[in-house]
């Protein structure tokens, strides 16, 4: 017997060719999913940024693109719109739609959701959440962070930064990977399992960062952060500059880390520097102390915590026997309570302190 669920009303078929013929518009089959623009031709808006896509759930199972294209399009032009599909050539129930804004974005949410589609049907529209986080497991516990940053810049394209966790009970440490768009860390998804596996045979697991909004920032530090803190901004290529891309420089301490072949570290960092590159407030505080300056005094500032889940801060760090401070700013991810917090705010500014004065020794 022909199960009568999975039988999709000829009517509806011949509805949706119609309208794609009389229309031009052009639908493309990809990953289980059917998706229109990305944008689409002629597009003349604002490339979308965070918070410009609403999820759409409750459509009915033989409802198509004739009917949700043009009704989502009712509150502005799509970006794009991506209908999620099944085998059969029913919908599963639930599909994406981007704007150039967020605020069109938002306006579909208040207008659109609890659209009577048929009888008893209600749309729910809200924000989609754009996952844009990994979470890599199974790392090395010796894994530095400014290592694997670049270690991820070589395997995929758009990561922004990464954080290390380390679990209680758990060994090695896990990694949080920001990417620029949900599509580059979807893409990142797919191939890092395999990539860590061939280029260091490591066994990592790769899932979704689940993020929750954290009440670190009300909990660590309730000051307002002086605008003179506040750095300029600085935009980070999230690849390889071109003329590198055909010969990757793997990180020397991530090769020995997972126990790959290594060369002899940079002639410039000193054995002190080998002996605490695990603790870079450490190593900063011995840095200043054998060059007769005095202890660095850290004033860290919470900034805001972001939609990703990561904590911003601001900084300054003070040499006593210095004229000039160092100020800018870093994110990471909050800790499980303020202490934890403020020793992890204080190790990314202590290297990114190290860096600048490591990089100023290179140029003089």
């Amino acid at each position: 017997m022909t199960n009568k669920i999975n039988q999709i009303p000829r009517k509806k078929i011949q509805a949706l060719e119609h309208w794609l013929k009389t229309t031009n518009t052009k639908l493309i089959q990809v990953n289980g999913q059917r998706k229109y623009g990305g944008p689409p031709d002629a597009w003349d808006g604002p490339i979308p940024e965070a918070r410009c896509e609403v999820f759409i759930s409750h459509i009915p199972r033989d409802t198509y693109e004739d009917v949700l294209i043009p009704l989502f399009s009712s509150v502005g032009p799509l970006w794009e719109f991506r209908l999620m599909m099944n085998f059969s050539g029913q919908n599963r129930g639930f599909a994406y739609a981007k704007y150039g804004t967020a605020a069109l974005a938002t306006e579909a949410i208040r207008v659109l959701h609890g659209f009577i589609l048929e009888p008893g049907c209600y749309l729910s529209v809200r924000r989609s959440t754009e996952k844009r986080h990994l979470c890599i497991g199974h790392l090395p516990a010796a894994t530095r962070q400014e290592d694997l940053l670049q270690v991820m810049r070589m395997l995929a394209e758009g990561v922004e930064r990464v954080s290390l966790k380390a679990e209680p009970g758990i060994k090695g440490v896990s990694a949080i990977v920001a990417f620029t768009s949900h599509h580059a860390a979807s893409m990142a998804k797919k191939v890092l399992v395999e990539e860590f596996k061939k280029s260091f045979s490591l066994d990592v697991s790769i899932k979704w960062l689940s993020v929750e909004r954290s009440n670190t920032e009300e909990l660590w530090c309730k000051q307002k952060v002086p605008r003179s803190l506040l750095p300029q901004k600085i935009s980070q290529p999230s690849a390889l500059p071109p003329h590198l891309a055909h010969s990757p420089l793997v990180p020397q301490r991530f090769c020995r880390t997972v126990g790959g072949p290594t060369s002899l570290l940079h002639p410039q960092l000193s054995s002190s520097a080998q002996a605490f590159a695990e603790s870079p407030v450490m190593l900063l505080r011995k840095m200043c102390e054998a060059s007769g300056l005095g202890l660095p005094v850290f004033e860290v500032f919470c900034s805001h915590t972001g939609p990703d889940g990561f904590l911003n801060v601001t900084y300054k760090v003070h040499v006593p026997g210095m004229n000039a401070s160092f100020q800018g700013m870093g994110t990471i991810l909050p800790g499980p309570n303020p202490s934890t917090t403020l020793q992890e705010a204080k190790k990314t500014v202590a290297q990114q302190v190290l860096q600048r004065v490591f990089n100023t020794q290179l140029t003089v």
